[in-house]
């Protein structure tokens, strides 16, 4: 295969579309991507009043290395500079990659018992025996699947108003998010618990805090890449290593770090989620969760290795590569067409190494040029557009406020009058 005379981020959709197709990447699916293909007709079936459909662009990680393997990686994102952001650190890992791991596919499902008698407490571990029995039944379909029934546990918890007794039941639900199983069977457990406390069951519902779907990775940006690149920044490699660790202190010691230190991670995963139909809102809840019970932690962390810096994330991620809104959004049919990861584990690792790589490349950027620099770079043609610019002037008018490193908008708009009347002139 001829290597491409332009690089990736300089070519125009149709030459991206075209490397791709020339990859062996699906072409039907990169042309129902291109051509935003839910239907209005669709989307009135997936959720209420339905007016319209909104858009957001759709761009690809190119060079993510996983446990060996090569991805294209698709990203939905309104923010510029994330995508390229995740390609850069994805880049400088290379020729190592990310490592990553996924022990198990368990979803939690909650069921919270009020107003129970204490006294039928005694006789608990019979219905326990009988709640895993029915758990058992309700989960027989997820066996064909590699799935089903994991057990069950639970807690007296003390609150203000009353006492709540909380059954946790786990599932393995293998390729599939998971959600409507767990409320199902929750929903189907709970009158069985009712009737032998003598209580009312409030809640029967899922966990998004899926401690049971942990991924875990790893990635090493060799000395010789860091390296290379600081020095074109004027920088030594010692210098990055330095800022990168205190970067990372900061968002150990300080919630206000560790907001945004973490927001940057979900840039990247929530991209992805976007762009797989995944249930992004969950995905960032099961996070934000987890750094807390982790004593407010950073979700990724760094340290200086041998052979360069060592960064490492951790946190719960449950998405499906079956059901869910993969069988109502088509985009993310084709999506997975593109990506082909072999299971919902995979998927999940990729995910994580994306935001590992978008955290990287952020804290990267702050301890060297400044993260507003690269930011506004690429949001220079966004400021064009505000300014009014029209098809080829964008580009004129994005390269010229690169060029004086100035980006207001009437900066912008001055740059497109000069162009406009130079064109009239003749």
């Amino acid at each position: 295969m001829e290597k491409p005379e332009k690089k990736f981020h300089n070519m125009s959709v149709e030459e991206r579309i075209k490397t791709l197709e020339n990859e062996g990447i699906d072409k039907e699916a990169l042309k129902k991507l291109k051509d935003n293909i839910l239907s209005i007709e669709r989307a009135n079936l997936i959720v209420e009043n339905v007016i319209g459909r909104i858009s957001l662009p759709l761009g690809v990680l190119r060079n993510l290395k996983l446990n060996g393997k090569f991805y294209n990686v698709l990203m939905a994102i309104e923010e510029p500079s994330v995508i390229a952001a995740a390609n850069k650190a994805a880049k400088l890992t290379l020729n190592h990659g990310f490592v990553g791991e996924v022990k198990d596919n368990q979803m939690i499902g909650e069921i919270q018992i009020v107003n129970y008698d204490k006294s039928k407490l005694k006789h608990i571990e019979e219905l326990m025996e009988e709640l895993e029995k029915e758990g058992e039944s309700l989960s027989e379909d997820m066996k064909r699947y590699g799935g089903g029934w994991r057990g069950i546990t639970y807690k007296e918890l003390k609150g203000e108003r009353k006492n709540h007794l909380v059954f946790y039941f786990y599932v393995d639900v293998a390729d599939a998010m998971g959600a409507n199983t767990i409320n199902t069977i929750a929903e189907n457990l709970s009158p069985l618990i009712e009737e032998k406390l003598s209580g009312i069951s409030r809640l029967k519902i899922i966990s998004n805090l899926s401690t049971r779907r942990i991924v875990k990775v790893k990635a090493l940006w060799k000395k010789e890449n860091i390296g290379k690149d600081a020095s074109k920044k004027g920088l030594k490699y010692d210098d990055v290593v330095e800022g990168i660790l205190d970067a990372y202190e900061l968002a150990k010691i300080d919630l206000y770090r560790l907001a945004t230190n973490n927001k940057g991670i979900m840039n990247g995963i929530d991209a992805v989620a976007l762009a797989y139909g995944q249930d992004w809102r969950a995905i960032e809840a099961g996070a934000h969760t987890y750094s807390a019970m982790n004593n407010f932690s950073p979700l990724a962390s760094y340290k200086e290795g041998e052979e360069g810096i060592v960064g490492e994330i951790e946190l719960p991620i449950a998405v499906g590569t079956v059901g869910g809104a993969i069988n109502s959004l088509p985009h993310a049919k084709e999506a997975l067409k593109i990506t082909k990861p072999s299971s919902s584990k995979e998927l999940a690792m990729i995910m994580a190494s994306v935001g590992l790589a978008n955290n990287f490349s952020a804290i990267y950027a702050m301890v060297t040029e400044g993260i507003q620099r690269g930011h506004m770079k690429l949001h220079a043609k966004n400021i064009a557009i505000l300014a009014g610019a029209k098809d080829e002037e964008v580009e004129i008018v994005a390269k010229k406020l690169n060029e004086l490193n100035s980006y207001s908008l009437e900066k912008a708009k001055e740059i497109l009058s000069s162009i406009r009347d130079k064109d009239e002139g003749n």
